[in-house]
């Protein structure tokens, strides 16, 4: 899980890097192929659990920055303004939550992935045909 310190962004970064070397192109190519495709995949799961992910962060990146704005050292705290400053916490809480919990489940998913090596484009070659054996004749 991330770290305090981890810069915004940095755990949906991993994720989408982790997705990019699994399907070996980059996200958003692959985000225009899931959204193409009419079925439900692998990978637009992937894709969707990312863009939940990376909302998140974006969610506590701008909370985060509004609670700063709200209990700034030169600012009054005055009787609407702890309800905010409540709210900006709740806010906060659960947006951490839920990146937590789709990095989690996304890196389960992720780690039980493997890439596959490409397919053989030589098709295989036809069996040999035996060699007649030699016969002895038994006729005179």
């Amino acid at each position: 899980m991330p770290q305090p310190d981890t810069p915004s962004h940095a755990v949906s970064q991993l994720v989408a890097q982790r997705i990019e070397a699994l399907y070996g192109q980059p996200l958003a190519e692959l985000e225009a192929h899931a959204d193409a495709t009419p079925d439900p995949t692998l990978l637009a799961a992937l894709t969707g659990n990312h863009s939940a992910l990376a909302f998140a962060e974006s969610n506590i990146a701008f909370q985060l920055q509004r609670l700063r704005e709200l209990t700034a050292s030169e600012r009054e705290i005055g009787r609407f303004d702890a309800g905010h400053i409540l709210d900006c916490a709740r806010r906060i809480a659960e947006s951490v939550a839920t990146r937590d919990a789709y990095a989690k489940s996304t890196s389960a998913v992720l780690g039980g992935l493997r890439r596959m090596s490409a397919p053989d484009t030589h098709p295989p070659a036809p069996p040999v045909p035996a060699a007649p054996t030699a016969t002895t004749s038994r006729t005179r």
